[in-house]
């Protein structure tokens, strides 16, 4: 049995489109802490694996990296500790909850960029100083995996559009869906070219595999995906099973399908929410036992030349995880590494010896199966209203791509998500200010 493990790096854009200062520190935080870390423990391990940049993710890594980024959470890091104000711990403690000691929780807030396990015990200057390293270093790093066969690097539509509902709203069927409607296929195509282009411009070659945002499929998204340039896309396998008539055969999930010239490949939920939102509750050793148990009971059911997917978020599960999950994965690669019967896999390299053949009738869908997460919520359907009004009088723009992105229908109805809010609605306000038109209400 083939397996293929792909890790999605993502973050939106926390820019505020005016000030142009960040106002989350997330993207800093990860890129020194997370994707670092799954650089150097693939390397560590000589453990092949996939990797998923969204385009609008690099475009912020590269300006912490240059040091343009106007990140008051950086500054707040840097300052001298006799000097922080109220608002600089306001700041830090968003990283570092509870406490109160200015001093201390700076301290704190600069160790929590780190994964611990992997830093070496250093006081905060040099700290700061490893952080500009690692940041320098990250593109680099990945470059290398790739060119030692360790990494396949895939990418996502520009700012991480959700294209089934962008395309067309309706394409949420069975939810509740906004009073006005959204289908603008063109925007989803600009963004999966733009995107395309952008991760060429940074790693120098095409991508020949997506992750559409959210894992978000459709007949029309996987058309203008192939037409894009694009040769596999992934999502879930409860989106294979809706497409393909029953009955369903466990060994039906281990194979890519086609649709619409575009090959598909499903991930195994089971394996994948796992890894994301079990594990980290067991003890490692018996986390991985339990891991390898599925995996060789899959391989049994399976046909010879099949393939396992699995395709999770690749930075925050982590941190639920003791060690920042270094001694998980650790055990985990080691363990995969030594399995009889199993083959580490690129996705495109799979394909190059076994292609789909198989086409299938493409339901829309998402990692999670349908859309609710999006769409369906009153505060999530407002958003798309005004959103929906916006595209309207203002025509298609950077700043409307922005407000596309499928992390503020995400968070709408979840309780402590201002900055989110925030954020949508100042790309909709420039987005209109700029287009001389009144935002709408």
């Amino acid at each position: 049995m083939h397996l293929a493990f792909v890790w999605h790096f993502h973050q939106p854009i926390y820019r505020d489109p005016d000030t142009r200062e960040y106002i989350l520190p997330w993207v800093n935080y990860h890129a020194v802490k997370n994707y670092h870390q799954m650089a150097r423990l693939a390397e560590e391990a000589d453990f092949p694996g996939t990797y998923n940049f969204v385009p609008c993710l690099l475009e912020q890594v590269l300006e912490y990296v240059g040091g343009t980024a106007n990140d008051p959470f950086q500054a707040a890091l840097e300052k001298d500790p006799a000097k922080l104000t109220y608002a600089d711990v306001r700041l830090l403690g968003k990283i570092v909850p509870g406490e109160s000691n200015a001093r201390r929780l700076q301290e704190l807030a600069v160790k929590a960029l780190f994964s611990a396990p992997l830093t070496p015990n250093r006081d905060r200057e040099g700290l700061l100083q490893l952080r500009k390293e690692i940041l320098a270093d990250l593109l680099p790093s990945y470059r290398r995996l790739r060119d030692k066969g360790l990494a396949e690097l895939t990418t996502t539509p520009y700012y991480h559009p959700l294209l089934p509902l962008v395309f067309d709203i309706r394409a949420a069927d069975g939810e509740s869906l906004p009073t006005l409607p959204f289908r603008h296929p063109d925007d989803g195509k600009d963004q999966l070219a733009k995107g395309r282009a952008y991760f060429q411009k940074i790693f120098g070659f095409e991508p020949a595999g997506l992750w559409p945002s959210e894992g978000g499929v459709s007949r029309e998204v996987a058309r203008a995906s192939a037409a894009a340039g694009f040769r596999f896309a992934l999502t879930d396998e409860n989106v294979l099973w809706k497409s393909r008539p029953a009955p369903h055969a466990p060994a039906d999930l281990f194979k890519p399908y086609l649709s619409e010239s575009l090959t598909l490949f499903f991930r195994d939920r089971e394996l994948s929410d796992l890894l994301s939102f079990e594990y980290q509750k067991w003890p490692a050793a018996a986390a991985v036992e339990d891991f390898v148990a599925k995996l060789e009971a899959r391989r049994k059911a399976a046909d010879k030349a099949s393939l396992l997917v699995i395709v999770l978020d690749g930075e925050n599960p982590w941190e639920y995880y003791p060690g920042n999950g270094v001694p998980f994965l650790r055990a985990l690669y080691d363990r995969v590494k030594r399995l009889e019967g199993f083959t580490l896999t690129s996705l495109d390299g799979y394909l190059a010896a076994e292609p789909a053949r198989e086409e299938i009738d493409l339901v829309p869908g998402t990692w999670l199966g349908n859309f609710s997460k999006w769409v369906g919520h009153p505060a999530k359907n407002a958003a798309w209203d005004l959103l929906a009004k916006a595209r309207e009088a203002c025509g298609p723009s950077e700043e409307m791509a922005v407000a596309e992105g499928s992390d503020w229908f995400w968070w709408y109805g979840e309780e402590g998500k201002e900055e989110f809010d925030y954020l949508f609605k100042a790309y909709i306000r420039k987005a209109c200010r700029d287009a001389g038109v009144k935002e709408p209400e």
